[in-house]
């Protein structure tokens, strides 16, 4: 990845973290990384922890499309891991949050 997908990832999801807390979200957590995978967003609202994708295109297609079935499997292994190693036990879900140009979507509770 260079220098340029990098900073329109980080951009991304920095504007996805201000969007959530916007629609009442504590980010509790950013870039999570283990050896299954990298959750973007951890945020808390009402009680449920929400693990968060972003998914962004400055193209002419849907980002929703940049979620493949590989990426969720990945996903949901560096939850597991996440929940094991910070005991948590709060009710959970995952989200996606897509950003096309200016427009930014919040899909709660997926899964494929």
């Amino acid at each position: 990845m260079g220098l340029k997908e990098y900073l329109f990832g980080f951009d991304s999801e920095s504007r996805a973290c201000e969007f959530l807390v916007q629609n009442g979200c504590e980010i509790v957590e950013r870039n999570f990384s283990s050896r299954y995978g990298e959750i973007d967003i951890i945020a808390r609202r009402d009680g449920i922890l929400h693990f968060i994708e972003v998914k962004a295109t400055s193209k002419d297609y849907e980002a929703i499309y940049r979620l493949t079935p590989q990426k969720y499997t990945k996903i949901l292994k560096a939850i597991d891991f996440y929940l094991l190693k910070n005991g948590v036990e709060f009710d959970f879900q995952i989200d996606l949050i897509t950003i096309e140009k200016h427009k930014i979507s919040w899909i709660e509770n997926i899964s494929l």
